[in-house]
């Protein structure tokens, strides 16, 4: 990193957060599974979580598997850590795991339900064990313990 672009940094930790596919149906997608919580409200409780732990965020839900590729691959020199949540992906993409397994930055999995209380197929993890930490079934408290987690955890200088 250059000397000019290490002045323009803030101190606060990055971190990037990635929502996966069908999250951007929460409030309507299988109320019973995730009640009315949405999308936005997700997203307003990570940013004031966020500014209570001095960090700075970014988010971003794609259905894409290649678009989650493509994002860890390019910000992971703005990043000092990723928030992930797969959805569906978790499971099988041996694709988004070798993105985090070639990456140096810390990656963190979480879910909105507990998966590995859920169908059979859902209790696999492919990225577990490459990711950093893995929160869920704690609905938005997954993505808010992921967060503290990251507070918590040292920079390398």
């Amino acid at each position: 990193m250059s000397k000019q672009s290490e002045v323009k940094r803030s101190d606060k930790k990055r971190i990037f957060i990635i929502h996966g596919p069908n999250l951007n149906l929460l409030g309507t997608r299988d109320p019973e599974q995730y009640g009315t919580l949405t999308l936005g409200k997700v997203n307003t409780a990570i940013r004031r979580k966020a500014r209570d732990l001095n960090l700075e965020t970014r988010i971003i839900q794609t259905n894409h598997e290649g678009r989650i590729i493509d994002l860890l691959h390019r910000r992971r020199r703005w990043a000092d850590g990723f928030i992930i949540n797969p959805g569906a992906f978790t499971h099988y993409s041996y694709a988004i795991r070798d993105a985090i397994e070639a990456i140096s930055t810390p990656v963190v999995e979480v879910h909105l339900s507990n998966i590995y209380e859920r169908e059979e197929f859902r209790r696999n993890s492919v990225i577990k064990e490459i990711c950093a930490a893995q929160f869920y079934g704690k609905k938005v408290d997954s993505y808010l313990e992921a967060l503290e987690y990251f507070s918590k955890m040292k920079t390398e200088s």
